[in-house]
């Protein structure tokens, strides 16, 4: 508001030189169209005084609210730049997470399914190897039992034999001579016997 007063004084001190001179060309010049130079100065100083005033006014604020709205909007495309660049960071990031947990779950997968594979070998050879032992034992104890029937068959046949020979003999056959030579033929008749029974 400082300019508007200094443009009236301005216009004050300079209007009676102006009007001073433009009565002097109007009672020397004719009556036809002329240019007026004070009126053509008067115009231009009113119009740097409207601009003035205008920029001051309207334009430098207007101005200042389009430069603090850029700022506002540059400001607001930076911080969705940087949004759209940490989510893409993120997102990147989910993805490698999410394929590491895949790779560890794949991991104890095949750990588990090798434990597993070596668990029911392990179980395979142990049952292997109980039923073997069971067999051995079976065939031994089957063995035992044979060797103790043959002996408990062969002591009651041995003394059948000697019982009928002393009756045809007439006499006790109970001697260990006696024993001992039912023995002897009983173990010539059982070893073809037995030699058949492992054949068949």
């Amino acid at each position: 508001m400082d300019l508007l007063a200094v443009a009236e004084g301005v216009g004050r001190t300079v209007a009676p030189v102006f009007a001073a001179a433009a009565s002097a060309e109007g009672e020397g010049g004719g009556g036809g169209l002329t240019i007026n130079l004070f009126w053509i100065i008067v115009a231009a100083a009113n119009f740097l005084l409207f601009f003035a005033l205008a920029y001051y006014i309207v334009l430098k604020p207007v101005g200042a609210t389009v430069a603090a709205r850029r700022e506002r909007i540059e400001q607001g495309l930076k911080d969705a730049d940087a949004a759209r660049r940490d989510r893409e960071a993120a997102a990147d990031q989910r993805q490698a997470i999410l394929a590491e947990a895949r790779r560890e779950a794949n991991d104890i997968v095949v750990r588990a399914q090798k434990a597993a594979d070596e668990a029911r070998d392990q179980g395979v050879t142990e049952t292997r190897a109980e039923i073997e032992r069971l067999k051995e034992q079976a065939v031994a104890d089957i063995e035992a039992e044979r060797q103790r029937a043959v002996s408990e068959v062969r002591g009651q046949v041995a003394d059948l034999a000697l019982q009928a020979a002393g009756r045809v003999v007439g006499e006790t056959m109970s001697g260990d001579r006696e024993r001992r030579l039912v023995d002897e033929f009983l173990t010539q008749v059982t070893a073809p016997a037995a030699g058949t029974a492992e054949r068949n």
